[in-house]
């Protein structure tokens, strides 16, 4: 691997001849390496992507995983693979190379994941592990379906966590009356939550509503988009499965709040997002309205958890009379 030093710069570089994958010889040039070592191990790892050899290392071939997965998955969700994958599987098997890595491996790995205990003693959940330990065996079936790795060690090492969590959390209606009161005198976040709450939406979903999406006249709104705060931009993508393209019917009441809350919204146009906030400040107020042990802490999707179960169906039909009793008896109170 020749390697060459810019006098000029005092740093080295490396240039070299590969060929691409539709069989074309290239020349590769890269500058700016403070070390002669730093520009070999460059080219190295350059090369190992290019040839995909299973001798290479486990985060080598990592990169080719990435590479081709950003092109097949939503930007959020491609992140969150990324974090897991940067943090939970490289300082292990990084430098591994894929074709040597065994069950005894994996399991040395899982046994590190299953004693972990942060700060305050606390072990990861068994959902995220189940989530980190997927990763780890998604990487391996490609490397078996696409470059012939002859077996996944992740099969003979079993796996670990849960792929749900023993208890569900959500908000009994009496709760959830507590809860509004902590937090209307926020509009956003009093319309917001009782959006999430009676209409089953994803938080990614409330957050890229806009003022078109609702029909005040027919009680309904057109669920069509879902919104992240990624990388410090706003990215818009379709919401999380084409199934969750939908058009819900709402309650009397929770139209009215909707159209009192978006007339203070000065100016507000067709294509406006109607709360333009992330998923943070959402977070942010749930902390304040339990904070005090009143109302237990549930997470900000667990929200949605009382309307998904048991009155989907009733939405579904886009009848606005017919409304639980739940409902009907429910104190809402007001910021008006």
């Amino acid at each position: 691997m020749p390697t060459y030093k810019d006098e000029k710069t005092n740093t080295w570089y490396c240039k070299f001849y590969y060929t691409d994958y539709t069989g074309t010889k290239r020349q590769k040039k890269k500058r700016g390496f403070k070390l002669q070592r730093e520009a070999r191990e460059w080219e190295r790892n350059f090369l190992e992507t290019q040839q995909a050899d299973l001798s290479m290392s486990f985060e080598n071939f990592a990169a080719i995983y990435n590479e081709d997965m950003k092109h097949r998955l939503r930007e959020h969700t491609f992140i969150q693979k990324q974090y897991v994958i940067n943090k939970k599987l490289l300082p292990f098997f990084g430098k591994m190379s894929v074709s040597e890595i065994t069950p005894a491996h994996v399991r040395k790995w899982q046994n590190g994941l299953i004693a972990y205990r942060d700060e305050n003693e606390k072990p990861y959940s068994a959902t995220y592990l189940r989530t980190i330990n997927n990763q780890l065996a998604a990487i391996m079936n490609y490397a078996v379906r696409y470059y012939n790795l002859k077996d996944n060690p992740c099969r003979k090492a079993g796996t670990i966590g849960k792929d749900h969590a023993d208890e569900m959390n959500f908000w009994t209606t009496e709760e959830f009356r507590r809860f509004l009161e902590k937090v209307s005198d926020k509009p956003p976040a009093y319309t917001g939550f009782l959006t999430l709450y009676y209409t089953g939406l994803r938080i990614g979903e409330l957050l890229a509503l806009e003022y078109g999406d609702i029909d005040f006249e027919e009680c309904l709104l057109t669920v069509n988009k879902s919104y992240q705060h990624l990388n410090g931009k706003d990215v818009i993508t379709p919401p999380k499965t084409p199934k969750s393209i939908r058009i819900i019917s709402i309650p009397e009441f929770l139209r009215d709040e909707l159209k009192s809350y978006t007339k203070r919204l000065y100016g507000i146009h067709k294509h406006d997002r109607i709360f333009p906030y992330t998923k943070s400040f959402f977070e942010h107020e749930m902390v304040r309205g339990t904070k005090d042990g009143d109302v237990k802490r549930i997470r900000l999707h667990d929200i949605r958890h009382p309307y998904v179960k048991p009155t989907t169906k009733k939405y579904e039909n886009n009848n606005c009379k017919h409304i639980s009793l739940c409902l009907q008896l429910l104190f809402i109170p007001s910021w008006k």
